[in-house]
């Protein structure tokens, strides 16, 4: 006989259930994220936050003793590489709050016109995604939000793709990869404008090709600075998945890649960019108000509009740049 552990609140499933005369569904379908190995991933996800957070601190001030560690602090302070980092992080974080995606494009389409290279751009941003995604994933195992299959199922190939794109973007010149990274950014914008002039055609049936989507998703989100919530997401959303659940695991396998990007990054160039991470990070602690109140006064629509159009602006300046224009 199957063990079976069941649910027996009465959620909606179960209220269906009853109407039918079938008996309750068991936790994990009820509450997919209280499935043990989400459990694990959150828990290791803090860990992981947590050491960091630590190792970051203590090498900084071991290596440049107590009272050197605070002047670099305020000599980074009033750098304009730090603030001008800070504004984008504020308005990349302002921009994924209200969409609930483009963090990544965002932030890389503007670091880009302001001179940085596709590889410092892309480690930037997913140096300083590692906590941003680590807390937003946990909260989504927290309540709930991940499918553990759909996790699964994104994040090896997502891990592989996300190794793929740092190696590449690394290795190649930037003068030479910037072009590309800019026509890439361009084609995003107008992927994400032209969301607010189509209709959601939902399917009813799942996606077979998940590990080919995060494999893409996670190549072109490293290589380009940003993609995995609007290529993944979208796809996912639009074929027919449950959007909650959909969301909280692409969002929680996306730490996972950020993690391994990050550390692809670190070890393959010189991490000389920790004002431009600092100033993504701090930049971003002060913006959910404000993406919430943008969510209030504008439409969804009117943001994707404006979001599209913006990054398609900054991405043909960058292109023209790189260029010799």
């Amino acid at each position: 006989m199957k063990i079976r552990n069941l649910d027996l609140s009465g959620n909606p499933i179960n209220i269906e259930h009853q109407q039918l005369g079938i008996p309750p569904v068991e936790e994990p379908v009820s509450h997919p994220g209280t499935h043990p190995l989400l459990h694990a991933a959150a828990w290791f996800a803090v860990a992981v936050l947590i050491l960091l957070i630590l190792f970051l601190a203590a090498r900084f001030f071991i290596s440049n003793n107590w009272f050197g560690g605070w002047q670099i602090i305020g000599e980074t302070l009033s750098s304009s590489i730090f603030w001008n980092a800070a504004i984008v992080g504020f308005f990349a974080q302002v921009v994924d709050g209200a969409l609930g995606m483009a963090y990544g494009v965002t932030a890389t389409t503007f670091l880009l016109a302001s001179g940085a290279t596709p590889g410092v751009a892309s480690a930037s941003v997913h140096i300083a995604e590692i906590f941003t995604t680590g807390v937003s994933g946990i909260s989504h195992v927290k309540f709930g939000n991940v499918n553990k299959d759909l996790f699964v199922r994104l994040l090896v190939p997502g891990i592989l793709g996300s190794i793929l794109g740092a190696v590449l973007v690394t290795q190649v010149d930037g003068a030479l990869f910037k072009p590309y990274v800019s026509v890439y950014l361009l084609l995003l914008g107008i992927y994400i404008l032209s969301k607010a002039f189509r209709s959601l055609r939902l399917r009813k049936n799942p996606p077979k090709h998940v590990g080919k989507l995060a494999l893409f998703g996670g190549f072109v989100d490293a290589a380009g600075g940003g993609g995995w919530g609007p290529v993944v997401t979208s796809t996912l959303v639009s074929t027919g998945n449950d959007p909650r659940t959909t969301i909280g695991s692409v969002n929680f396998a996306e730490f996972f890649l950020t993690l391994t990007g990050a550390a692809v990054f670190t070890l393959l160039m010189e991490t000389n960019t920790w004002p431009i991470i600092a100033g993504l990070v701090f930049g971003g602690l002060f913006a959910a108000p404000f993406a919430a109140v943008l969510c209030k006064k504008l439409h969804a629509k009117t943001l994707l509009i404006l979001v599209g159009s913006l990054i398609m602006i900054t991405s043909l300046y960058n292109v023209y740049r790189a260029l010799g224009g």
